[in-house]
């Protein structure tokens, strides 16, 4: 049985479900979209249904499939340490970029330059 990465390891597949996240779509659809042959649509999502990753309805003659977002609990928890590693990274980031922004705000107001009036101070 494969894991849950090897499954979204393959491209077409990570296409596949970034398309259901909006909506369930048939086969043909998804066909379309990804400019992709529907036996090659037929095969991935056989794949991702059997991983549970994908589940499917029958609306008249067509098969809707829809994303099931369970299997990417192990991502997600597998993400989690990176997140708070980029958390923290990010944040910092934001402070500096805000202390730049303060400085080059004072710039601006005291403008380039500017000679001060009898009587002003620094």
């Amino acid at each position: 049985m494969e894991s849950v990465f090897d499954i979204i390891a393959e491209p077409n597949r990570r296409a596949i479900l970034s398309l259901l996240v909006s909506s369930q779509q048939s086969v043909g659809e998804i066909g379309r979209q990804l400019r992709m042959p529907q036996p090659t649509v037929s095969k991935h999502l056989r794949v991702l249904r059997d991983a549970g990753f994908v589940e499917s309805t029958v609306d008249a003659q067509r098969r809707l499939y829809r994303l099931k977002p369970e299997p990417l609990q192990e991502v997600d928890a597998w993400l989690a340490p990176f997140r708070r590693f980029w958390s923290a990274h990010v944040d910092a980031l934001e402070r500096y970029l805000d202390r730049m922004d303060e400085s080059t705000s004072t710039k601006k107001r005291r403008g380039p330059g500017r000679r001060r009036d009898k009587g002003e101070t620094k």
